[in-house]
Parts: C-alpha cells; structure tokens; sequence
C-alpha cells in the first residue's frame, strides 16, 4: 500500500489497522503532510513513512511485537518517565512508547504478530514452553541497532523490488524476526544461551534430508525442517555439524540449488532470474557464484 495524503482521520486510520493501539495525540493540521508505504507478509508487516506535521504520537502494542525507528532533528521518545534515543531504534510488546516532532519525521517501522513470534521462537529454541517476553526497550548495544537497520534495509529492498515469491517471502520474514529477537533483550536470549539439544542426531538428520528433498520447492524454512525432524533449530544445527560438517541452511539451498539447475536444463522459465526467484535466489550474483561453483559453468536457458 503507498499513497500521500493531507487528510489526519485517514493517516491515523490507516497506522491503526497495523497498530491498533496508535494514535495521533497531537498535530497541525495546516502543515500536514503524510507519504505511506507499507509491504504485508505472511504475519509481518513493514512500514515506512514521511509526516511533515508537529505531532504527538503514542503506541501500546497488543498482540504484537513492534519495532519502531523515528528519524527527525528535533524528535524525542519517551515511555513513561525513561526517556528513549531518539536516534536507534526501540521495541514493544505492549509497554506503551510516545513520540514527539515539530516538523517533519521519518517513521520506519516492522510489526510482528505476538503468537506467530512466539511460535516460530519456541522452534528455533527448543523451548515449547517458553513465552515470548521482551524484557527492554532498546538494542543490547550500538551494533545491535545497526545491525537491524541493515536487516530493515534489507527487507525493505527486497520487498520493493517485487520480491514475492514464496520462498523469498518465508525466509525474509524469518530472519527478520530472528535479526530482532537477537537485537533486543526478550526471553529468547535467554533461551539461546542455554545448552543446545544434542539427542537423536543421527535420525534427526536423516528426517530432515528426506523433508528438505521432498519440500525444498515449498516455502519451508529451517524452523519447519527443524520441526519435521522432532527437534529444535539449534539442535538440528548441532547434528549436521556434527553427522555431515555443514548446516541444515546449506542442505536446503544444496537442493534448491539444484532444483533450479534442473528447470534451468529444462527451460522450464522465461529467464534464469525467475528461475533463481523461484528457487529463493533473490540475489542474481550471489545465485551465479553458487552456481557456477558447483556446476562449473554460468546459469543459462537452453538455446532455441
């Protein structure tokens, strides 16, 4: 969705139906300006706009995990008596955050539904009980907030370049949940830091080799091969390691790789960067140095 509008109700309405709890306490309606762009996932949302207005705003997320980035000279962020940097980015899952400008102001944001969070959380962790909590505002460090605006900028790219398919889509949307949870002080932290399951490994890799064969063209992420093997991310991580020498990750772009050299030889596209798209190659230079590597030669069409 994108548009530009100078009409308040819309501008709130439209920031409430990805933040319900959003409001607009304050702003100039002489001087108001707004420039929307937002891109929907499967249960992630990514938000990016402009507001030219003096503007008081307030969320609460319910239900969801926001993390938000205000970009202006004179903005402040606060919640409750904390005041927050108004330069890094900060996160909520419900702990109410507000906002002030005077001008102008870019607002970037990603929303996270709470109950897929937490699931695909308790999958990388093992942890089937573990509630997805966040227990601070802002990044553990400087690198951390870069490094989820590098994720953002990431995503946002991807997504404006048309970016859809499936596959893409699945894996976009897990690691920028992962890049967040990472970023920021949540229980999941604190269910990373304890020791990985090891047990079953040897019949857990073979599962999780026979479910990437069969599923590698579906959107299926390491978490799914993970829960197919009945173990967790980590743990099925440790146990490629440890059988083959190299991680679940590589095992399915081993074999998406290979079903693209397939429709490749088969000219089953119109060019080789839908294929690699197919296949959840985003990047056509990473996807022809994986290829060739393998290969021994550049991905083509077969001649007419």
């Amino acid at each position: 969705m994108q548009f530009t509008s100078a009409d308040l109700e819309r501008v709130e309405s439209t920031w409430q139906q990805f933040v319900p709890s959003s409001s607009l306490q304050k702003a100039d309606p002489r001087r108001f300006r707004f420039d929307w762009r937002s891109e929907e996932l499967e249960t992630t949302s990514l938000i990016d706009y402009r507001l030219a207005a003096q503007v008081h705003s307030r969320a609460e997320p319910l239900e969801q995990l926001l993390v938000c980035r205000v970009e202006a000279p004179d903005a402040r962020v606060w919640s409750g008596r904390d005041s927050l940097d108004a330069q890094s980015v900060w996160m909520s899952d419900g702990t109410e955050v507000e906002a002030r400008w005077d001008r102008s102001a870019r607002v970037r944001a990603v929303v996270f539904d709470h109950q897929a969070a937490e699931n695909r959380a308790r999958l990388i962790t093992g942890d089937d009980r573990r509630e997805l909590r966040a227990t601070g505002l802002v990044p553990h460090s400087a690198a951390d907030a870069q490094r989820w605006e590098r994720m953002f900028a990431y995503l946002d790219q991807s997504l404006a370049a048309g970016d859809t398919e499936p596959l893409l889509i699945a894996e976009l949307e897990r690691h920028a949940l992962t890049v967040t949870l990472s970023a920021f002080p949540t229980t999941f932290t604190d269910s990373l830091q304890r020791p990985a399951q090891r047990a079953g490994a040897p019949a857990s890799v073979r599962r999780a080799l026979a479910y990437i064969d069969a599923n590698a063209h579906l959107a299926i992420t390491i978490d799914d091969v993970a829960a197919a093997s009945y173990i967790s991310t980590r743990g099925l991580q440790y146990a490629f390691r440890r059988a083959l020498d190299i991680t679940p990750a590589d095992a399915l772009r081993r074999a998406r790789l290979d079903g693209a050299h397939r429709d490749l030889r088969d000219g089953d596209g119109r060019s080789v960067g839908e294929i690699a798209r197919r296949w959840g190659f985003s990047n056509s230079s990473r996807f022809t140095a994986a290829y060739r590597e393998t290969y021994g030669a550049a991905p083509s069409l077969p001649s007419a």
